[in-house]
């Protein structure tokens, strides 16, 4: 059996997609070749990555191949501390339980949405360094 502790490890973009493309939001694995998902928003972008992941890794192991690592931009743990009034915890707290995802699940989905809405907007030039 692969062991799926590496699921939630691999970096991954979300945009919104075009009323053109069918709409809702696109989950893309850079380190995974070809693996993506959608979703009607963006949290269930999420849980249908991470279903693709879980079937990307899978494949690998059943035909052999390499399991790519994730990998990590440089000084991106992939965590923080975030300090937030109670009542706006309570408030995501409360939301999150609506939605049945985790408090964590939703900010991380909420976070990515926010920048893929900017995104969309007005791309930004990346500097060079």
């Amino acid at each position: 059996m692969t062991d799926f502790a590496n699921v939630d490890k691999y970096p991954f973009t979300i945009r919104p997609l075009s009323d053109a493309d069918g709409g809702g939001f696109l989950i893309e694995y850079p380190d995974l070749p070809g693996c993506h998902s959608d979703g009607e928003t963006p949290e269930q972008a999420i849980v249908n990555g991470r279903d693709a992941v879980r079937s990307y890794l899978l494949s690998c192991r059943k035909h052999g191949d390499p399991i790519p690592k994730p990998s990590s931009p440089a000084g991106s743990s992939g965590q923080f501390r975030l300090r937030m009034p109670r009542s706006l915890h309570a408030r995501l707290a409360a939301e999150a339980e609506i939605e049945g995802v985790s408090l964590n699940m939703l900010v991380v989905a909420a976070a990515a949405q926010a920048l893929g809405r900017r995104e969309t907007a007005a791309p930004r030039k990346r500097s060079r360094s």
